[in-house]
């Protein structure tokens, strides 16, 4: 049985069906949808994908795994029935259980933020609603500190929305980007009409007839506005484990086996809580690539295997201001009261930085920096060109030495991008077996 048909929700069906042909698989979902591609909202937004594009399977992919789907809302879990009781006062026995129930945008609790015209960015009946409004919508305020937050400013601006960004602080996302980062993607916003409010906090959503009608800020002024979008992090889903007794701290705790306290009930993707060997803490991660590992473990798992989830670095290829960027390991300085929970996208390692030293280069809008450890690089950005994508990616994970090359890197004016590919192309050499 399976709550949950996201990333690890489907990615749990299809090891479980690999694993065992003939099982019955239950998967229940509370969205109508049911599986789309969370990432790929942002571009529905700006309109570089159509709506079908956003549904990787189709009837005849679920068929094939013989799923039993049911569009249900899960309201309790009883652990010693071993049953689920569904939203209509039904109930279904499970043998074991995957809980897959993702996050949730977090409310920010502003007066006012039930108006009509006061959006998130949760979910594809909230994109719908977006798309929506902006045929009817001229201006907008767009609040929050992270991806999300720039995903909303973007699709706005794509459809020629009047759109003013809110930052609490003096520069976009300062607790993963530098400054000469942050400029790079405010300025490019700022080229597409985007009005920057920096050191603004929003108080107030005005009301005119049950619609927004403006906004107020901290220190008291009015902008008027017909919509307002808020991204301010994500909370996981967790009311369902809480109330069945399960261990949870911001996730589920879960063990390497991502299993529960109870041996018939794993938990995978943004609600799981999981063990970090970089921190030697349990954290969430909230991107899309691991949400689908921890499913395919943890339905081996389910079927009676063994696996252990090791956690890789935190990698995460976006998209900011148009300009690609790859975030690769440990890239920040402390944590962001912008963010409140985890930003969508996001991996809450780049948050506990240890002093490191900062090495970088610029081209243009290219950009490489990376974050040294004592012996080995701990983190790395690229803006712009990714060709040392994959290289930095081995090199941190591996926590390979570079002392041979670290004083060189340090140096002014270094060419930090061919002595990175210098030494990584020997290192790879090295990893090759000699044959007699």
């Amino acid at each position: 049985m399976i709550i949950g048909s996201g990333a690890a929700g489907i990615a749990a069906a299809e090891s479980l069906r690999k694993k065992d042909a003939t099982g019955e698989i239950y998967l229940l979902c509370a969205e109508r949808d049911g599986y789309y591609s969370r990432p790929g909202l942002a571009y529905y937004l700006t309109g570089e994908l159509i709506e079908s594009q956003l549904f990787p399977f189709s009837d005849r992919d679920f068929d094939e795994l013989g799923l039993r789907r049911y569009h249900a809302r899960v309201d309790r879990i009883l652990p010693e029935e071993h049953m689920l009781e569904l939203h209509d006062g039904s109930h279904l026995p499970y043998d074991r259980l995957l809980i897959a129930t993702g996050a949730a945008a977090a409310r920010s609790g502003l007066p006012g933020e039930d108006l009509q015209g006061v959006v998130k960015l949760d979910n594809l009946d909230d994109a719908r609603r977006i798309l929506s409004l902006v045929r009817r919508g001229r201006v907008a305020v767009v609040v929050g500190g992270g991806i999300t937050a720039l995903e909303l400013v973007e699709g706005l601006v794509a459809k020629g929305v009047k759109t003013h960004y809110f930052l609490r602080r003096d520069r976009y996302w300062h607790n993963v980007l530098d400054e000469t980062e942050s400029r790079i993607i405010e300025n490019r916003l700022k080229e597409h009409g985007v009005e920057i409010h920096y050191n603004t906090s929003l108080v107030d959503i005005l009301d005119h007839k049950g619609s927004v009608s403006g906004v107020r800020t901290e220190d008291g002024r009015i902008l008027r506005c017909n919509m307002v979008a808020i991204a301010i992090g994500i909370r996981p889903r967790v009311k369902l484990a809480y109330e069945s007794g399960l261990e949870v701290d911001r996730g589920i705790l879960v063990d390497e086996y991502l299993r529960t306290g109870l041996e018939d009930i794993f938990a995978a993707g943004d609600v799981a809580q999981v063990y970090d060997p970089f921190t030697g803490r349990s954290i969430i991660d909230s991107l899309w690539g691991p949400a689908r590992d921890q499913g395919s473990i943890a339905g081996m798992n389910m079927a009676g295997g063994r696996v252990v989830y090791s956690k890789p670095i935190a990698f995460n290829v976006t998209r900011l201001a148009g300009l690609t960027t790859t975030i690769i390991g440990k890239v920040g300085q402390g944590k962001d009261e912008d963010l409140i929970g985890i930003a969508r996208g996001d991996s809450e390692i780049w948050r506990q930085l240890p002093d490191s030293i900062a090495a970088q280069q610029d081209f243009d809008v290219n950009r490489l920096r990376l974050m040294l450890g004592e012996k080995s690089i701990l983190g790395a950005i690229l803006m712009g060109d990714q060709t040392l994508s994959h290289a930095l990616q081995s090199l941190v994970s591996h926590q390979v030495d570079v002392t041979p090359i670290r004083e060189a890197l340090l140096q002014p004016g270094a060419s930090i991008a061919e002595l990175i590919a210098d030494f990584w192309t020997q290192w790879v050499k090295s990893r090759v077996p000699k044959h007699a």
